[in-house]
């Protein structure tokens, strides 16, 4: 079996000069020692601590962290012995704890309460590693992880998988490049979900290359097939979706990736909750400098359902008006969005016209006796 080399091994590594013997496998932790350098504090008797800076190896071009899982199609373990082989295998060791991390982080945030949340990684055609149900994300460890195929049927682990597990393979069923998913509750962003209000776009471009195009699935209860075929269509072209009065979805290439875009999601809507805060409305930039970051979403690899659209149809949350509105909104013109025409601004409602009317000759009618 494969060694597996933890941190403080891959330091005393580091400090050697020394490469992790063949065949290894290195904890996350591990690998970000030798991808990054380290610097330690060496401690001498009594004296102050001396920073000690070990140069990192040299090689041929620089690199990011890659944490993808990657298998051979059509080498799924199928009997209950390659089941359980695999499942205690040391690479998927190193996926359970990184899931146990990312709960950690989730629960740090105030993203998950009580046993809320939920992580999923994709370790095959029809296997993938979850998180069990009745626990809290912060205290997992890699013993609590579960195998179940994409049908939802577990096949290894002493815990009883999460029932959100469909709502993940609703998407991985239908996104090939969805590897992991994380579900939470988010404070933020969940407000948004419950307000039933659009997240506004152009407005931060970080969002707009790492989040993209928000997605928003309709309310179905949660854990069931409904609410895996709502979510699953969304998510097939938005990487992080909003599931009305419940709660947060994300994808990614790995469970990090997933991750990040939980943070990047939360902290976007705490920024917007604020910025609409302070009176003087939300500055957008313009339609061509949004198709700039969606260029360089796409060039990244990550899909973005607006990437066909005209400038003009990109910011497309103008109406987004926060709180308590005073003043009547005024409909768009032909010279906002030539896009669609006259067809753009909103129609009349003769009933509502007639209404309208009524109640004004009353009032005259009054202001007059």
């Amino acid at each position: 079996m494969p060694k597996v080399i933890t941190a403080r091994e891959a330091e005393e590594l580091f400090r050697k000069g020394e490469s992790p013997p063949a065949g290894s496998i290195l904890t996350p932790s591990a690998r970000d020692v030798f991808a990054g350098g380290s610097l330690k504090s060496s401690f001498k008797g009594t004296g102050a601590p001396v920073a000690q800076a070990v140069a990192a190896p040299i090689s041929a071009e620089p690199s990011v962290p890659d944490y993808e899982f990657k298998w051979a199609p059509g080498s799924d373990a199928r009997t209950p012995a390659e089941i359980q082989r695999f499942f205690n295998s040391p690479a998927i060791h190193v996926l359970k704890e990184r899931m146990c991390e990312m709960g950690r982080r989730l629960w740090h945030k105030d993203y998950t309460d009580g046993n809320g949340g939920n992580i999923t990684i994709r370790v095959g055609d029809n296997l993938a590693l979850c998180t069990p149900t009745l626990i809290c994300k912060g205290f997992m460890t890699p013993a609590d992880m579960c195998l179940v195929d994409l049908d939802g049927k577990q096949l290894a682990g002493a815990r009883k998988r999460t029932s959100e597990a469909m709502t993940h393979f609703g998407i991985m069923k239908r996104q090939p490049a969805a590897k992991s998913c994380v579900h939470a509750h988010p404070p933020h962003a969940t407000a948004f979900a419950i307000a039933n209000v659009d997240i506004p776009s152009c407005l931060i471009p970080e969002a707009e290359v790492f989040l993209g195009k928000i997605g928003v699935a309709k309310y179905q209860t949660p854990g069931t097939p409904a609410n895996a075929d709502e979510v699953g269509e969304v998510g097939k072209i938005h990487q992080a979706v909003l599931m009305q009065n419940h709660g947060v979805i994300c994808w990614g290439k790995d469970v990090e990736d997933a991750y990040w875009k939980m943070e990047n999601i939360d902290s976007y809507c705490r920024t917007v909750w604020i910025a609409t805060g302070l009176g003087g409305g939300l500055h957008r930039f313009t339609g061509g400098q949004a198709k700039e970051l969606i260029d360089l979403r796409q060039k990244l690899g990550m899909p973005d359902p607006r990437a066909g659209l005209k400038e003009c149809e990109l910011c497309d949350s103008a109406e987004f008006r926060p709180g308590a509105v005073c003043a009547a909104p005024v409909a768009p013109t032909k010279a906002d969005c030539d896009c669609h025409g006259a067809a753009s601004a909103e129609k009349s409602d003769p009933q509502i016209d007639a209404i309208v009317k009524a109640i004004t000759d009353q009032i005259l009618k009054q202001m007059k006796g």
